[in-house]
């Protein structure tokens, strides 16, 4: 009996045949990648700067865990709001318009001075961080489907670079220039990179654009999910493993800044380094993928999720189990989310953006909460509770794993 990747992979042969003529060459791809990377590091950057931050302007614990939230939930409507849009409008000039944008909003976040500007600014920079997502659709439709997987792997491990430098470039940039340079170093970068992609990317991908009206196309967003399956699982995974992800990064700050470390921005940043191997999981899932692993890939890697609070947990008695746990998680988190990305897809190519803009909601869902959730659970219980959140999320997604088999 064939895997559920094999017979996605057939069923897109069949239904899909969307050849473009367009050759996506390799430094393409690494354009998309280093786009992808860019655009997503804007919603991490806060994470080691949550402190700074909550001291600038008087805020309490629970208030700097919404720096994080609100930029997650600009994300999540940006997801349902904007991602659609790909199906429907010139992904090209899509993607142009969406970085501009951006530009404007980190302006917004470095120029802020209270509390209330730089949550409303935070969002909008979430909202447009979403042509992350614009990105990754548009590359998979560009690819052919028995190399989809490669490219899709390849695009999202430059999303996992971009996380990971994030963490490392504002907590070094906080360090030497404050907190509000790292926002205008990226209206920066952003910037070029529109102008750069404006000059590179085709006009139009592989597949043809809707006919749907813009409110058709959000409703049908809504339908997908009643017709696939699949799509719902996979969700309902991403939830899951992203709830657990923010959980440890949202939440790890505070106990490093504290006794017995008092770690720096910039040394809590480059912790995130270590979690490099997320990035090539995320190639490797991408080619397992393509050759019908997608079901043994899920469901290794969530055991290793599972498996990664227990270093983690003794995180206050040794930097060596951080480590570990670290790398156990990056890994475990970036392999699901590429198989799970390559394989909605497939379902409808026709209809990319809207199959990945539906996933990432219920991503941004589970990092808005895992955000939440592990700034206030410190607050009351310290890191250890934190550790549990983090396992219960991750033990129920690995259950969910074991009963479908998917």
């Amino acid at each position: 009996m064939p895997g559920n990747g094999e017979a996605v992979t057939r069923r897109t042969e069949v239904r899909g045949g969307e050849g473009s003529a367009y050759v996506l060459s390799r430094g393409v791809v690494v354009l998309f990648a280093v786009a992808c990377g860019a655009a997503v590091a804007n919603v991490y950057y806060s994470q080691p700067l949550l402190v700074t931050m909550g001291h600038d302007f008087a805020m309490s614990p629970a208030l700097v865990g919404s720096v994080v939230t609100l930029t997650h939930v600009g994300y999540g409507l940006g997801l349902f709001l904007l991602v659609p849009l790909g199906d429907l409008a010139d992904r090209r000039r899509l993607i142009v318009a969406q970085l501009l944008l951006l530009v404007l909003a980190l302006a917004v976040v470095a120029a802020a001075r209270t509390a209330a500007v730089l949550l409303v600014g935070m969002a909008a920079t979430g909202l447009l961080a979403v042509v992350t997502q614009t990105l990754v659709a548009f590359a998979a439709s560009l690819a052919p489907p028995a190399g989809r997987g490669r490219v899709v792997g390849l695009v999202t491990s430059g999303v996992v670079v971009g996380i990971l430098l994030a963490r490392t470039a504002s907590g070094l940039i906080a360090d030497l220039a404050g907190w509000r340079a790292v926002y205008l170093a990226s209206a920066a970068l952003t910037a070029l990179l529109a102008l750069v992609l404006y000059r590179v990317l085709p006009r139009h991908s592989g597949a043809p654009p809707t006919t749907l009206r813009y409110g058709q196309l959000l409703r049908s967003t809504i339908t997908l999910f009643a017709q696939e399956r699949l799509l719902r699982l996979r969700a309902l995974f991403g939830l899951l493993i992203f709830a657990a992800f923010s959980t440890l990064w949202s939440g790890v700050a505070l106990p490093l800044s504290e006794a017995p470390y008092f770690l720096s921005h910039g040394a809590i940043g480059a912790l995130g380094l270590i979690g490099v191997v997320g990035a090539l999981a995320a190639t490797v899932a991408g080619r397992l993928n393509d050759r019908g692993l997608s079901r043994w890939t899920t469901g290794t890697a969530l055991a290793l999720l599972a498996a990664s609070w227990l270093p983690l947990a003794f995180t206050r008695a040794s930097l060596w189990a951080l480590v570990v746990g670290v790398i156990l998680l990056d890994l475990a988190v970036q392999a699901v989310h590429v198989t799970s990305q390559t394989l909605i897809y497939a379902l409808r190519p026709d209809a990319g953006s809207r199959l990945i803009g539906g996933y990432m909601v219920f991503y941004s869902i589970g990092s808005a909460t895992g955000a939440l959730a592990a700034t206030s659970l410190y607050t009351v219980a310290g890191w250890g509770a934190v550790c549990v959140l983090g396992a219960a999320f991750s033990a129920l997604a690995l259950l969910v794993w074991a009963f479908t088999r998917d």
